[in-house]
């Protein structure tokens, strides 16, 4: 088995080994499924309950889409005018850290003062809490760009747009991308909490639902099927990384 198999398939026996010792645990001091459900009772539920646990995924998983797509767009250009001038750089990186740095939970009271209950707030805490790390490695990959390089490339004729176009874009592109691997997973975390105060269905709602009622078991499936879209929608962009900027990683395995 060579080094790169090795790789692939070490996260699913890390995962098989922890459902093992979880259910081992569970079973062994017989941990009642009200207080901490064994994996074999959250897969049972998941069965049970597959309709009503796909439904309100599928509402979750839509809405964090659309706050996701909204982040791209507002980080990539917001990056591209932080990072394609110091003076811009300067004056807007700290105040983007600070906004960064506030509770996204708190903004969903105003947002549902502001849009109501439903998909408004939903939308919009997926958005805030993951437009910052798009924003923050654009405006990094540009910024960063080597200064002989910038000198060579004017003295041969090139403005400062086509520079920041042809070099410093393809350039950002690795950060591009592991800023998107990161705030997807973020975006699913925003669209939950909202869910959980601000919405009627979708998994936020779900886990409230379950964990009033005492139904741990679809409380946890509701976590798990969270968690799988979040991975799902990582590899996928980890995926078109390896494809799309597979020249960053050359010699990455070796």
């Amino acid at each position: 088995m060579t080094r790169q198999q090795q790789e692939r398939i070490a996260p699913w026996v890390l995962l098989v080994i922890v459902l093992i010792l979880w259910e081992a645990i569970c079973r062994g001091f017989a941990i009642s499924e009200f207080i901490f459900p064994a994996p074999s009772a959250i897969i049972a539920k998941i069965i049970e309950q597959g309709p009503l646990i796909a439904g309100h995924a599928w509402r979750t998983f839509w809405v964090t889409m659309v706050g996701f797509g909204i982040s791209i767009v507002v980080g990539v250009l917001l990056g591209f005018v932080i990072g394609s001038s110091r003076m811009a750089y300067a004056a807007m990186y700290p105040l983007m850290t600070g906004f960064n740095a506030l509770p996204k939970a708190a903004f969903v009271p105003i947002l549902v003062v502001w849009f109501g209950i439903g998909v408004g707030p939903a939308v919009l805490t997926a958005f805030l809490i993951s437009f910052f790390p798009i924003t923050v490695n654009i405006a990094t990959g540009l910024a960063t760009l080597e200064p002989e390089l910038e000198d060579v490339l004017r003295v041969l004729g090139a403005r400062r747009w086509d520079v920041l176009m042809k070099v410093g874009l393809p350039r950002s592109m690795p950060y591009f991308f592991a800023s998107l691997k990161v705030a997807i997973t973020l975006a699913f975390v925003g669209t939950t909490v909202s869910e959980m105060t601000a919405a009627n269905e979708g998994i936020g709602y779900l886990l409230i639902s379950a964990g009033s009622s005492m139904q741990m078991g679809l409380a946890f499936a509701g976590l798990v099927v969270v968690g799988a879209m979040a991975m799902a929608m990582y590899e996928l962009f980890a995926v078109i990384e390896k494809r799309t900027t597979a020249w960053a990683h050359r010699g990455a395995h070796s």
